[in-house]
């Protein structure tokens, strides 16, 4: 309008006056006027598209940082307390919760804002006979909603809002964050029946390898046993007396080898269960060795022991019970696979600030290969190689002093089984 009075004003004769006096006059202020009003309009809507597309650049630009919010490597509590405070703050809801699937209820699993009241939770209870809204459309600002997460398989939780956004384009927003949210959760849903399938499986497996390496170690001396027993039961066996003393001092070393076999492995699962301490003190090395061989002595039977420890040795800090495992399990494989008649080599020397020692036999050695695997938890191997169980007792009871044990070499062959323990101070 005012465009049309200045140009009638200015332009169009008689000149500074708002008076037509032609019809073609007339004719031009109406196309000047059809013009404007394209103009307008085309300008009205040039607005409107430039306003929806920053409308939508907005919500676009809140979508992708909630959605990032999700998609987050975290734990389901932690997912969970991100979709509430992201609805609550970003929607400017009174009040959100997220209810889960226990057994056949729903229950709270997260919330924020205005907090649920027993009411509302009694409220959406199918049995309650009270009407609860269902989605994000119609109803009064304040009225309590229930939103559905669901996702291909099925429901996996749901929302309950006390009041929704302002705008329209704010709940098409919720209502897709609802469901982005509705995919993260099931995402970490999934993820946790996999570590936890994962889990079971390894310890369904760690089950299966120690029943194996069980049964392996315990076959042969519960096999001798019961040689000896059926031996000494029968009535038409005649054994004359320097027999049945064999037969019951083999009972006896057997009797002792289960023994030392199940009281190790206990003591690996106590420590590794964190019920086992280690319980330090100053202790001589000579005392070590001297007990170890004095537990064994019916086992080794005639075996040789050829001891090599220097007179100077300091005492190591070391648990001696835990030690003592050590030695017996490192001295009762070496007296399995050493030939008759092959002694035994116990060995100790410094090495830096640590004492290393050693027990040396003159079996058939262990081949490089295997040498990775030898200490590994109920490890054996093709070629029948050493009990794994044993040397896996001793690698925990060493590693849980902070030392490391290893396996060397012997020139004319053998194998040589080395661990370190720390010098007492004081």
């Amino acid at each position: 309008a005012a465009g049309f009075l200045v140009y009638d004003d200015l332009f169009i004769p008689p000149y500074n006056r708002l008076t037509v006096g032609t019809g073609q006059n007339w004719a031009v202020l109406g196309v000047y006027v059809v013009v404007m009003l394209l103009v307008a309009r085309v300008a009205a809507h040039l607005k409107e598209a430039r306003s929806e597309a920053q409308r939508r650049e907005v919500e676009a630009r809140r979508l992708f940082t909630l959605s990032e919010m999700l998609v987050e490597d975290s734990s389901i509590e932690e997912l969970l307390e991100t979709i509430v405070n992201a609805i609550w703050t970003a929607f400017e809801v009174d009040g959100v919760a997220l209810l889960l699937p226990v057994g056949d209820q729903l229950a709270v699993a997260a919330s924020a804002g205005m907090a649920m009241t027993d009411q509302d939770l009694h409220q959406l209870h199918p049995e309650s006979g009270l009407p609860v809204r269902v989605g994000i459309t119609g109803g009064s600002p304040g009225e309590l909603r229930a939103v559905a997460l669901s996702v291909m398989s099925g429901p996996v939780g749901m929302l309950v809002l006390r009041g929704l956004p302002g705008s329209a384009a704010d709940r098409d927003l919720l209502a897709t964050f609802a469901n982005h949210a509705a995919l993260a959760l099931e995402r970490v849903q999934l993820r946790a029946r996999a570590l936890r399938s994962e889990l079971l499986e390894q310890v369904d497996q760690v089950r299966r390898d120690l029943l194996g390496a069980v049964s392996h170690d315990l076959r042969t001396p519960l096999a001798t046993m019961k040689v000896a027993s059926s031996t000494l039961l029968d009535p038409e066996t005649t054994l004359t007396d320097a027999d049945a003393r064999e037969l019951y001092g083999l009972l006896d070393v057997q009797t002792d080898r289960l023994t030392r076999l199940v009281t190790s492995l206990l003591d690996m699962n106590r420590y590794q269960a964190g019920v086992l301490g280690v319980e330090r003190r100053p202790w001589a090395v000579l005392d070590l060795v001297g007990d170890a061989l004095a537990g064994l002595r019916p086992a080794l039977g005639d075996r040789q022991v050829d001891l090599d420890l220097p007179d100077r040795l300091p005492n190591v800090d070391v648990d001696p019970v835990l030690i003592g495992q050590v030695l017996a399990n490192l001295l009762d494989n070496a007296d399995r696979h050493s030939p008759p008649g092959r002694p035994i080599l116990v060995a100790a020397e410094m090495r830096g600030d640590r004492v290393a020692l050693s027990v040396t036999d003159r079996g058939p050695g262990v081949p490089r290969d295997e040498r990775d695997g030898l200490f590994e938890s109920f490890v054996r191997f093709d070629t029948g190689g050493r009990a794994g169980l044993g040397l896996a007792i001793a690698k925990t009871f060493v590693e849980a002093h902070g030392e490391r044990i290893w396996v060397d070499d012997v020139p004319g062959g053998g194998a040589r089984f080395v661990f370190t323990m720390p010098v007492a101070t004081g």
